[in-house]
């Protein structure tokens, strides 16, 4: 029989992908039109436009190794060298992120006696032993309440859109806890272990990118990797396809699905929900309560993305990948990318594109508004905050209400709560972001790991 992974996002073609390398049967089963998930790319009067993930950092085996069995390697293309400058919005104006540690000292993205404070977390303490503490009690007792409060506020909300009073701290940045146990110093923890990768990289002739990757995309955008998945697959996959109803079986699972209107059945020894955590509980819910719950647990942020192209010469062009604006400073504007600046060939004939992200866990609000007042916003923060006043030749908005899973406190625990569930029913199997890893990359190694794992 064959493995039916409910969900045509990244993560369910992904895995049915290496299922069939691997020579096990797969079907994907996906309730939409449209395969790809949050992962989609538009082309529009000039412009490519991403109405989920951007791009992603190029350090990941998993992720090149997919690409080339796809035959789309060829086809990432890197940011521009320019995107290397990042800003915040803090007390009033765009500030440079410092490139490097000593940076920090003589930078103005932090008051002079909050850089006192940085220094002083080289003499910082552990926290609790066995406690899952928030990203913000952990960021409070080793960099102070202003570069909490700036700089890793900032941080979490380029990945999370969260709020770090709720964020477990092991579940998004394991690094940082890792560092704490290992060095007790986040900072010492981050000197050694880049010496470490140095010397690693050395040793084997690697260019020095592969200590944090380059930020890429490919040529057409993200909706190239989707493309190629969904040509691979080929009639493995199935769209308008509804799943209604999991039956187990003595041998495996009776997958109920209503399929361009029509219901059909479908045997399977084997069944993967890479869907998001909400839609997964609605077809565990039958089968066990307590199981749904916990799914139904794991919250999402809104997430609005705007879209602003100009003419060319209609605004000064950028000169980085953008900025992030930290919950203090009170907009519903949570960062701007410069897409035209990070990857030039997404803006033909010198055009300007902003992308901006709205919303998120502590704005849900804001998501709520019409397209038309959404822009209004985006516009009116984006002159306040860069001094923008240009007219856009183009707007397109995107709304996600259950955008980008949040990791909250007890994320590790419930976790494992639901491995441990999982057990009581034998073939059932989740992937997808909601459970070890928000960003694409992350969804690539974990349905890699899986498809091994069941082939």
């Amino acid at each position: 029989m064959t493995v039916a992974v409910i969900g045509g996002g990244i993560s369910g073609l992904v895995l049915a992908h290496r299922l069939r390398t691997r020579g096990t049967e797969a079907v994907v089963l996906e309730a939409t039109a449209r395969v790809g998930g949050n992962v989609q790319t538009l082309a529009q009067e000039g412009y490519l436009l991403e109405s989920g993930p951007n791009s992603f950092l190029d350090r990941e085996p998993a992720t090149r190794e997919l690409a080339a069995a796809l035959g789309v390697e060829a086809r990432i293309r890197p940011a521009d060298v320019a995107a290397k400058n990042r800003y915040i919005f803090t007390r009033g104006a765009l500030r440079a992120v410092p490139s490097s540690p000593p940076g920090f000292l003589t930078s103005d993205i932090l008051s002079f006696s909050a850089r006192l404070r940085v220094l002083g977390e080289l003499f910082s303490a552990r926290g609790p032993e066995g406690v899952d503490e928030s990203l913000a009690q952990l960021g409070r007792r080793h960099l102070g309440p202003e570069a909490t409060t700036v700089l890793l506020d900032a941080v979490q909300t380029g990945i999370y859109a969260g709020d770090p009073e709720k964020l477990s701290a092991e579940a998004t940045f394991p690094q940082l806890v890792k560092f704490e146990r290992e060095h007790r110093s986040l900072i010492l923890g981050a000197i050694r272990s880049q010496r470490a990768a140095r010397k690693a990289t050395a040793s084997d002739g690697g260019p020095k990118s592969k200590l944090t990757g380059l930020l890429s995309t490919f040529d057409g955008g993200l909706g190239v990797l989707v493309d190629a998945l969904a040509a691979a697959l080929g009639d493995a996959v199935h769209t308008d396809a509804k799943v209604e109803g999991l039956v187990p079986q003595p041998s495996g699972w009776k997958v109920r699905v209503r399929e361009h209107g029509r219901p059909v059945e479908l045997l399977a020894s084997q069944v993967v929900l890479a869907v998001p955590s909400h839609v997964a509980a609605g077809l565990l819910r039958p089968l066990d309560e307590p199981l749904a719950a916990k799914l139904e647990g794991i919250p999402y942020a809104p997430i609005a993305v705007v879209h602003l192209g100009f003419a060319p010469g209609a605004t000064p062009k950028p000169d980085g990948f953008g900025f992030l604006v930290p919950a203090v400073e009170g907009k519903a504007v949570l960062g701007t990318i410069h897409v035209s600046t990070t990857f030039p060939f997404r803006a033909e004939g010198g055009r300007g594109l902003l992308t901006c992200l709205m919303g998120g866990a502590r704005r849900p609000d804001v998501v709520a508004r019409d397209e038309d007042a959404l822009v209004a916003l985006a516009r009116e923060e984006l002159k306040a905050m860069t001094g923008l006043s240009a007219t856009p030749e183009l707007t397109q908005v995107v709304r996600w209400p259950r955008g980008i899973p949040q990791y909250t406190v007890g994320h590790l625990e419930r976790l494992a709560s639901l491995d441990a569930g999982l057990k009581r029913w034998p073939g059932l199997h989740l992937t997808g972001n909601a459970y070890r890893g928000v960003g694409v990359n992350d969804c690539i190694r974990d349905a890699t790991r899986l498809g091994d794992a069941l082939a």
